[in-house]
């Protein structure tokens, strides 16, 4: 059942315009994420579904119902909020905290009645807070403090839940606890939960919907592999990323990173081919890429660490899919790299049936004059997966005629003496 609209809304401060034509609706049980750049917009948005700003046009409707036209206990009955700073500098327990949550249904001077001491409790059992309902407030670690905070919002009954960075200055513990709480809220409670997030990882693990504002309006709205994309992050946050979605739990992961711009050092001339797995050739590229040299890679299959840092630092690489064996068409493309360059560096990497078409192709390189450079940093026998036939292809790419270089600096000298 749709329970939130925002309809047209315009909002600001004074004469600054914050919010423009923003407009969406979300439905009960739902976890809502509100991502964005610093002044964007997010808070200011929560402000005004809770009315504490009115809206300059627009309306926020709350079951079909003008939040601008309830009273205040009213709307306090509909929707709680989390701020994202709650500073108590007074002594107070976790559990009067808590019952502050009851105030919108109580009268001028009345008192909680034990009705309202056992909506506490349970909202303080909710959050794994009840054992701490005797401790002064200020005593309490931010994870606990944020989980009692949580608690009063949900003394409130309400039907929506906003929260202004949930996990703030958290540390990593705090913050799944938290986010694994407002995710068994909306399940079990089916309550809305609208919530500012700045931790783009968080977001694509908890939420079912993302809204990503930029400059006020909202630059995408759906379900989070809708939105996180990497050319829609580099818009909005004006950085690069990896966008990946983990084999295991099938969940996507975001990956910022700076391209490393090639220095300027008139030009090696020399374009290097690098064949590697597992890691072994990730500090090789970042040489490559500090220092001006022309390279590519592959075949890598998504998720290997190398196929990661080639993406980084935008090498151009052969990839394949995760955990994937090299296809023909693969091999092909990597060979056509290979053709075109000047030189190609081998590590000792990890090689199993499924990759071995790596070694052949090495191997191919050194027979038809390739000058190759294999880097024998580690004995290969210990990365040897394929019951001896990768031992096996690095002699027979020596005897090609490959070079072998004890580290990467070694293998950068070789290559230096091809320069043109």
């Amino acid at each position: 059942m749709v329970l939130l609209k925002i309809c047209g809304v315009h909002c600001g401060y004074e004469s600054t315009k914050v919010l423009e034509e923003v407009s969406f609706s979300a439905s009960e049980g739902g976890f809502v994420g509100v991502l964005g750049p610093n002044g964007a917009g997010k808070t200011t948005l929560l402000r005004t579904i809770s009315r504490t700003l009115k809206p300059s046009l627009g309306v926020v409707l709350i079951d079909d119902k003008d939040v601008s036209k309830i009273g205040a206990k009213e709307l306090a009955r509909e929707v709680a909020v989390v701020p994202q700073e709650t500073h108590v500098t007074f002594s107070l327990t976790a559990l009067d905290i808590v019952l502050m949550g009851r105030n919108p249904y109580l009268g001028r001077l009345q008192l909680e009645d034990s009705g309202d001491f056992a909506v506490a409790r349970k909202a303080m059992e909710t959050t794994n807070t009840w054992h701490l309902a005797d401790r002064q407030i200020i005593e309490l670690s931010g994870g606990e403090k944020q989980r009692v905070i949580i608690a009063r919002a949900l003394a409130q009954s309400p039907k929506v839940l906003l929260l202004d960075e949930p996990t703030l200055h958290l540390d990593i513990s705090s913050q799944i606890e938290i986010m694994d709480l407002l995710t068994r809220l909306c399940r079990e409670n089916r309550l809305l939960v609208v919530a500012v997030i700045h931790d783009l990882n968080l977001a694509t693990r908890y939420c079912d919907k993302i809204i990503l504002i930029n400059q006020g309006r909202i630059a995408s709205i759906g379900k989070p592999e809708d939105v996180l994309k990497s050319e829609t992050i580099k818009e909005v946050f004006k950085v690069e990323v990896l966008v990946r979605r983990n084999p295991i739990t099938n969940l996507l992961y975001v990956i910022p990173f700076t391209t490393l711009k090639p220095k300027k050092v008139g030009g090696r001339g020399v374009k290097v081919h690098l064949i590697c797995g597992g890691g072994s050739g990730t500090p090789l590229m970042r040489l490559l890429a500090e220092e001006g040299w022309e390279a590519t890679a592959g075949v890598l299959n998504v998720l290997d660490t190398d196929h990661e840092t080639a993406q980084m630092l935008g090498i151009p690489v052969v990839s394949e899919a995760p955990f994937s064996p090299i296809t023909e068409e693969a091999y092909s493309r990597n060979f056509e790299l290979i053709r075109n360059s000047d030189a190609v560096i081998l590590t000792v990497f990890p090689v199993g049936f499924g990759n071995l078409k790596n070694l052949e192709a090495a191997l191919e390189a050194a027979k038809k004059g390739v000058p190759t450079v294999l880097v024998l940093d580690r004995p290969i026998h210990e990365v040897d997966f394929a019951e001896g036939s990768s031992s096996r292809y690095f002699e027979e790419i020596l005897k090609a005629g490959a070079v072998s270089a004890g580290g990467f600096d070694e293998a950068l000298q070789v290559l230096g003496r091809l320069k043109k």
